[in-house]
């Protein structure tokens, strides 16, 4: 069989519990639950970090955010950095993407073009999208930064609606159509919804059945034991004034953004089908992170805070015809992080760059294969680490995004270095300069336990293995070998004095046994050879 095509389809900001097939009976994602029937659904996957580049940077290299410093929105991924792109086309994929990647540092066009063969422009479709104006009320009102547009008015000459997704998905179907017939192809389909403004076309918002909404995780508390983050959040964007109606109306549209995805995701799987080429083409969704839509008395996200509804993410896998699948959904620990090596091996590529990331193969064949017993999620920054707090990307105060950058901007460690470790029953945050968390899971988020005497026994284990973590992932070191010595420096220092340059080769590596510098080396050899 030919090696298969690979597409991922990536919708920014989608939490995993907007899929119907994982238990919301409100969502209309038919096309993503028939993918999970299909293949296999991982219905407890979790991002590495809870906004969108940080993430991107680590699902598509296989390292953490950390590893690499790959921690704030204005640190993208640089030439030297080799990721699915890079190395998928080294083993001879044509690779493709949309313009929507937060992913290559845009100073490095040039590379771009040589890793990415084609783009999916918006200017090769002929229909332009058509421009919606944002509904976020008067400034100084409770919805100025609550991120609620609501339902987009129909246009007035019947067009219509169509948003830059839209024109994605056209050109990706246009690229299905005409690909190139001589190499498989890897497609990332980077799309925007669902995104906040929380905004939608009412077909899709009538498609949400309001009365099976989920509960609402209550508005936290000062008295919770929440990090300041989450609090100040809660007070600056003031979605916790809201009374429950409004608060559904937001969930309700939110959901109604993510039956758009489901079915633009269509659209792709449709062309697949009439190319002929769904059944040797694997399809892989997840989302770089998730979205509050309410709970805890807050919209959007943030970068240091880790409750489930930031950090579980979609991870649906389709495999091509002809491999096993232990078909639904999956309930083994999984992360971001282990698309890289489960792609590696879809392709049948023995990928030798160092990564972190785990093949989910084997218990997408098997579920009773456990993945992991732990997940992480870090962010956040160290004080006068004012490079990490986004103030670059601060347009002005009435920037929707205004609140959350000014919180992180403060020095009093509300933007505070954190890091998460997850099991399925427990999870702790280690805070820098905060109070830690600790949750039981069953029991919710709502309310920190870290001072329970009671659950101290399995806090000190998950400290404990977020160290180990942090000793086995802290850096990587590149399969290549450096010279030590230049050959100019070996020619003048010790092949100049008789020694032939194999023999130098090798006193170059044996420095190194001694302890010598090189000119204490060099010495020692010319007293050797009574030279």
């Amino acid at each position: 069989m030919n090696k298969p095509n690979i597409i991922i389809i990536n919708p920014d900001q989608m939490r995993s519990d907007a899929l119907h097939h994982l238990g919301n009976e409100a969502s209309h994602t038919p096309v993503f639950d028939s993918l999970a029937k299909e293949g296999v659904s991982f219905s407890n996957a979790f991002c590495q970090n809870p906004v969108c580049v940080p993430s991107r940077c680590s699902f598509m290299t296989g390292l953490y955010p950390h590893t690499k410093g790959h921690r704030t929105m204005s640190y993208l991924l640089h030439p030297d950095e080799d990721n699915l792109f890079s190395d998928l086309k080294k083993a001879g994929y044509y690779t493709v993407s949309t313009t929507r990647g937060d992913l290559m540092a845009g100073q490095f066009k040039k590379y771009h073009r040589k890793l990415i063969d084609s783009y999916l422009m918006f200017s090769r479709v002929k229909t332009p999208a058509t421009l919606v104006k944002s509904q976020r009320g008067e400034k100084g009102s409770d919805t100025f930064f609550s991120f609620f547009d609501g339902i987009i008015p129909e246009n007035k000459n019947g067009r219509e609606i169509r948003n830059t997704d839209d024109l994605s998905i056209d050109s990706a179907i246009g690229f299905i159509k005409k690909r190139p017939a001589e190499k498989p192809f890897f497609m990332f389909i980077g799309l925007n919804f669902p995104h906040p403004p929380y905004q939608i076309e009412k077909k899709y918002y009538d498609l949400i059945d309001e009365s099976k909404l989920q509960t609402r995780i209550p508005t936290i508390s000062d008295s919770d034991g929440k990090p300041k983050m989450e609090t100040g959040l809660r007070d600056a964007l003031s979605v916790s004034k809201w009374d429950e109606t409004r608060l559904r109306e937001l969930r309700r549209t939110y959901l109604a953004m993510c039956a758009k995805v489901d079915d633009q995701a269509g659209r792709i799987v449709q062309a697949l089908k009439s190319e002929g080429i769904y059944d040797n083409t694997a399809v892989i969704v997840i989302s770089d992170h998730g979205d509050y839509t309410g709970d805890y008395g807050i919209a959007e996200k943030c970068q240091n805070c880790f409750p489930d509804c930031l950090t579980n993410v979609p991870f649906i896998i389709k495999l091509p015809k002809g491999i096993s699948v232990d078909s639904g959904v999956n309930n083994n620990l999984a992360e971001l992080t282990d698309l890289c090596a489960t792609v590696y091996e879809i392709a049948g590529i023995d990928c030798k760059r160092q990564s972190f990331s785990e093949s989910l193969i084997p218990s997408v064949k098997d579920k009773s294969v456990s993945h992991r017993d732990y997940v992480f999620c870090e962010g956040g920054r160290l004080k006068g680490e004012t490079n990490c707090s986004e103030e670059n990307n601060l347009l002005s105060e009435d920037d929707i995004y205004a609140p959350r950058i000014l919180l992180q901007m403060k020095e009093d460690g509300t933007h505070t270095k954190a890091a998460m470790i997850r099991s399925k029953d427990y999870k702790y945050v280690l805070r820098l300069y905060e109070k830690d968390e600790f949750y039981v899971l069953s029991e919710g988020e709502s309310v920190n336990r870290i001072d329970e005497e009671k659950y101290q026994p399995v806090i000190e284990k998950m400290k404990e293995e977020l160290l180990l973590w942090y000793m086995k992932t802290c850096d990587t070191v590149p399969q290549s070998y450096d010279d030590r010595f230049t050959a100019e420096f070996l020619q003048n220092n010790i092949a100049s004095v008789g020694v032939p340059l194999f023999v130098a080769k090798a006193v170059t590596g044996a420095i190194s046994i001694t302890g010598k510098t090189p000119s204490e080396f060099i010495n020692y050899i010319r007293k050797k050879l009574n030279l």
